[in-house]
């Protein structure tokens, strides 16, 4: 086979642009939702069954999408199309949630707004999914680890703004207070916005990057039309069956990762609310309650920021310490981070905590894809990042299930607790990942370490 060419900089960026604007409409509901549906009836022990839409409709859709990604092939390219359409429909229902309180009728509208949760759940997952796969068709080995380095630098560019948006809409006069429609305005028009980055960060890549056409792909990737099984669901199924070593190890890591991230973005609004500014009965529809929401898209826009920043450094630690050390220790500094938020008293204390959650988190986006990508076969690139979800998936809806009635019942409502034993997680998952088997790095090492032999020898 032959080696895929080093691309520039200028093309890794516009190969993954998109994701920009993903994750500006995924920090928008990381840091509002719960708020929203707060406003519309839900109570805090609710909130994680809400929230349990999404890891759903990623666990069903990240598979099939990756599946057929990987054989698609028409004007638009590979994966360009699943880009498009995820991106309209996930604009449209960005739009749509917050304008639930407008639509209530014989509905109430918590429930037409955990509705439109559920089809921006799913839209995110049809753009999202091929992102990862995009950069492994496209970057040789050795630039891999740049490459999703930059997309989770994007990432973190994007979450900041979306983390912000409410502040600053708050700063320029919109109104804080909810409306008729039980949503303030400062939230509203951050959805707008929003859903209009969405669409044009999507566009970038759509316009800018390039995908190899099938005969091109196989002269990098070998023959990829092998088939197993019946096809369809069956042959994700095992292709299931099938997954390397790596991905089975990686799988634990994800889970201690994953629950503590569920576990911050579902609570930390409340959890802040109560434990660090010590408001109590009806706050969700007070100024106080919303300054403290807004408090924590700040915080949020600091861990993100932090993350696009530390995401720049992850391929030079990597280089001299190793994948596994470099996503420990950035784990490691994200539990403590966590666990730290039970010791603050403002704002800025939280603003600290967040620094350490932010190593995790840009670590958390880049790491484990680049330790996975160097163990996937040929041509199964897309399914496999697609069955890969499954491990970010499951915890969130372990979480879901039991999270509330944890805060309920043993936490006796104060969701605090549930921030400190995710950090306790993250401190797992630096622990697990010590033992996973990273086969493409010690296949890089065995190549480097013949070339060099090949140098004395000649």
């Amino acid at each position: 086979m032959a080696t895929k060419p080093l691309l520039r900089t200028g093309q890794i960026i516009s190969m993954s642009f998109g994701f920009l604007g993903i994750q500006c409409g995924f920090a928008l509901q990381n840091t509002n939702t719960s708020r929203i549906l707060r406003s519309f009836g839900a109570d805090v022990d609710q909130l994680p069954a809400f929230w349990l839409v999404a890891p759903i409709m990623g666990m069903i859709i990240q598979p099939l999408i990756g599946h057929y990604s990987d054989r698609t092939w028409n004007r638009l390219g590979r994966r360009k199309p699943y880009f498009l359409t995820g991106a309209l429909l996930s604009s449209l229902a960005l739009i749509l949630l917050p304008n639930s309180g407008a639509m209530a009728g014989v509905i109430p509208a918590l429930w037409i707004g955990a509705g439109f949760v559920m089809i921006m759940d799913a839209s995110f997952n049809v753009a999202m999914e091929p992102f990862r796969a995009l950069v492994a068709d496209n970057l040789p080995d050795s630039q891999r680890a740049k490459g999703f380095a930059i997309q989770a630098c994007l990432i973190g560019i994007g979450a900041v703004g979306g983390s912000y948006m409410t502040s600053i809409l708050a700063w320029l006069g919109f109104s804080q207070v909810s409306g008729a429609n039980g949503v303030a305005d400062n939230i509203k028009y951050s959805f707008y916005i929003g859903a209009t980055l969405f669409i044009l960060a999507i566009l970038v890549t759509v316009f800018f990057s390039k995908e190899y056409p099938p005969k091109e792909y196989e002269q990098y990737h070998g023959h990829v039309e092998e088939k197993h099984g019946k096809g369809g669901l069956a042959e994700i199924f095992q292709d299931f069956a099938r997954m390397p070593k790596t991905m089975r190890q990686l799988g634990l890591v994800q889970f201690f990762s994953w629950f503590a991230m569920f576990s911050m973005w579902v609570f930390t609004t409340d959890a802040v609310a109560t434990h660090v500014y010590g408001l109590t009965g009806d706050y969700v529809h007070t100024k106080a309650g919303n300054n403290a929401g807004n408090v924590v898209g700040n915080a949020f826009g600091i861990y993100n920021a932090v993350g696009a920043l530390y995401a720049l450094c992850l391929t030079p630690m990597a280089r001299r310490m190793g994948r596994k050390m470099t996503h420990a220790i950035s784990l490691l500094a994200g539990g403590i981070g966590l666990i730290s938020i039970f010791f603050v008293h403002g704002a800025w204390g939280l603003y600290f905590s967040m620094i350490g959650v932010g190593l995790a988190w840009a670590s958390i986006l880049a790491m484990p894809y680049v330790i996975l990508s160097g163990c996937i076969p040929a041509g199964k690139m897309g399914i496999y990042m697609g069955i890969f979800n499954f491990f970010i998936t499951l915890p969130q809806i372990v979480n879901g299930l039991f999270g509330g009635m944890i805060v309920k019942h043993i936490y006796n409502n104060q969701p605090i607790y549930s921030i400190v034993l995710a950090g306790f997680c993250l401190i797992a998952a630096a622990v697990s990942v010590l033992f996973v088997y990273d086969g493409g790095a010690i296949r890089m090492q065995q190549e480097k370490a013949g070339f060099f032999a090949e140098r004395t020898t000649s």
